[in-house]
């Protein structure tokens, strides 16, 4: 898996209240969580924002209210990827299981500047800012999250696995 795009760079402690305010939590329906997604952080996010581009984070990306909304936000505002120095543990379990691919390099996260031009292949773990020319390295994802994340999350996963013995 490779992702190509523009970074969009945020701080630490960023989290589910802000990626998709609990008053949008009315709907699980994607496209509607996107038109919301960062507003209260940056309100033009999503103005921003083109398929593909990747989401940068410091510290703690995706803590306080375990809620699915939040990756299905990210994901269907057109994010590909996100790339944080670390993750609450439930966003991003819950980001796996909806097939949004995120990845930890505290290294790139300090060389990506909001902006820059970056590349992922999520298969070898690297990540390059094309802007500086640099090259960072993250934990490539296992056979079995890799699976997860391409058929678009746990559910389609399971569905494909069950189709295959069916």
């Amino acid at each position: 898996m490779k992702f190509h795009g523009t970074a969009h760079k945020y701080g630490r402690d960023v989290d589910t209240d802000v990626i998709i305010p609990a008053r949008y939590l009315n709907t699980s329906v994607p496209e509607e969580l996107a038109k919301h997604c960062m507003e209260d952080l940056d309100p033009r996010f999503i103005e921003k924002v083109e398929f593909g581009d990747v989401l940068v984070a410091e510290e703690n990306f995706g803590c306080g209210s375990s809620r699915e909304h939040a990756p299905i936000a990210i994901k269907a505002a057109g994010v590909s990827v996100v790339i944080a120095k670390s993750f609450a543990r439930i966003f991003y379990r819950n980001a796996i299981n909806t097939g949004l691919p995120i990845m930890e390099s505290p290294e790139a996260v300090d060389g990506i500047s909001d902006g820059d031009e970056v590349e992922v292949d999520a298969d070898t773990g690297v990540i390059v800012n094309v802007t500086s020319g640099e090259t960072y390295q993250a934990q490539p994802f296992p056979p079995f999250v890799k699976d997860i994340i391409e058929r678009g999350g746990l559910v389609e996963s399971v569905k494909a696995k069950g189709a295959r013995r069916g």
